[in-house]
C-alpha cells in the first residue's frame, strides 16, 4: 500500500526510491553532525528522535507512534492498543550488559512504533545502547541479510540466534565512519533498500 507523503508521489518505486535517497542522506548527517550523540539513549524518546530525523521530510507521521495495526509476512507486531503500555514496559528493561540489551532490542522490534521505517531507526537506536553501556557497536556489514532476518523472526520465541549473530560482528570501531556508512547500507539492504551507496550519496550530493 502506498504511503501518503510530503512528496505527493503516487508510485511506490518512485516513493523508495526517494526515500532512501532522502533518508540516507539524514543518516549521514546524524553521524557528521554528532547530532546523534544528543539524542536519548535506550528510551523510546530517542528511538523517537532518530525515527523523526530520517523521516520528516517524507512522511506526516516521523517520530509519532502509530495507531494503526501492522504485520510483516505472517508476523503480527504490537496491537497498537496496547502499543503506549509497551513502550513504557521497554523503556524500563534493563540495559546493563549485552543479553539486556539484545533482548530490550527484540521487544522494541516486536513494537513497532512506527507506520514505516522501523528497522532502520532501530538498528541504530541499538547502536547507541551498544556503544553508551559497552563501547562497542554492530558491524552491519558483517551479517548475512537473510541469516538476520530468520534470526529476527524467531527472536521472540528464540533469542540466541540473534545474540550470536550480533555478538560476532561486534566491534570496538565506535567512532569510524566506515563503519557506520557500511552499516548504514547494509540496515537498508535488510529491508531491500538497495539504490544508493551511502558514500556516493556523500560524494555527489545526489
Amino acid at each position: 500500500m502506498l504511503l501518503k507523503n510530503k512528496l505527493n508521489l503516487n508510485n511506490e518505486i518512485e516513493l523508495a526510491k526517494e526515500e532512501e535517497r532522502i533518508t540516507k542522506l539524514k543518516a549521514i548527517e546524524l553521524f557528521e553532525s554528532g547530532k546523534l550523540e544528543e539524542f536519548e539513549v535506550g528510551t523510546f524518546q530517542g528511538l523517537s528522535q532518530i525515527h523523526k530525523y530520517l523521516f520528516e521530510d517524507i512522511y506526516e507521521f516521523a517520530g509519532i507512534v502509530r495507531t494503526e495495526n501492522i504485520s510483516k509476512s505472517n508476523f503480527r507486531f504490537a496491537s497498537s492498543m496496547y502499543l503506549e503500555d509497551a513502550l513504557k514496559k521497554i523503556d524500563k528493561m534493563p540495559q546493563s550488559n549485552f543479553d539486556e540489551i539484545i533482548e530490550k532490542y527484540i521487544e522494541m522490534n516486536i513494537a513497532h512504533p512506527f507506520r514505516e521505517g522501523n528497522g532502520r531507526s532501530t538498528r541504530i537506536w541499538l547502536d547507541m545502547i551498544l556503544k553508551k553501556e559497552l563501547g562497542k557497536v554492530v558491524d552491519w556489514s558483517k551479517i548475512d541479510k537473510e541469516e538476520y532476518l530468520l534470526a529476527m523472526e524467531r527472536s521472540p520465541i528464540k533469542n540466541t540466534e540473534i545474540k550470536f549473530l550480533l555478538k560476532e560482528a561486534l566491534t570496538e570501531k565506535i567512532n569510524d565512519r566506515e563503519v557506520y556508512m557500511k552499516g548504514i547500507d547494509a540496515s537498508y539492504r535488510y529491508e531491500g533498500y538497495n539504490l544508493y551507496k551511502t558514500e556516493d550519496l556523500k560524494n555527489n550530493n545526489v
